[in-house]
């Protein structure tokens, strides 16, 4: 089963290099966003099965948009997966209590970790 995914991250770099990767391990990503705005456009647009928040969106927040994406967006709860380069322990109690299913570090990244946190797995 193809998921379908939106990536949201303000580093195109990392856009690319996460695109292309994810990809090639069956997940089609619809579309890519570097702010909040465009974001929530772009769910609108493409209606994913799962969203990929970077936590720090240059001066927005990710746990802003996550709050957002749910609020509009309601069957999104659960289904998006925060992101970040720095380690999961510096933001636990926020990932804890957002809406979001879970926390993966991006050199983590991968279909295996994200099927595993949509399914259930530790947030």
């Amino acid at each position: 089963m193809v998921s379908r995914c939106l990536i949201v991250d303000d580093n195109q770099r990392f856009l690319d290099v996460a695109c292309w990767c994810l990809e090639r391990e069956g997940i089609e990503v619809l579309a890519t966003a570097t702010t909040i705005a465009e974001a929530m456009q772009k769910a609108a647009e493409h209606n994913p099965d799962f969203v990929l928040v970077d936590i720090a969106l240059g001066a927005e927040s990710g746990f802003e948009l996550t709050r957002r994406l749910v609020a509009m967006f309601p069957e999104l709860r659960s289904r998006i997966v925060l992101i970040s380069t720095r380690v999961k322990e510096d933001f636990d109690d926020l990932v804890q209590t957002s809406p979001a299913a879970g926390f993966l570090s991006k050199s983590m990244l991968s279909a295996a970790g994200i099927h595993e946190l949509l399914s259930g797995g530790q947030k």
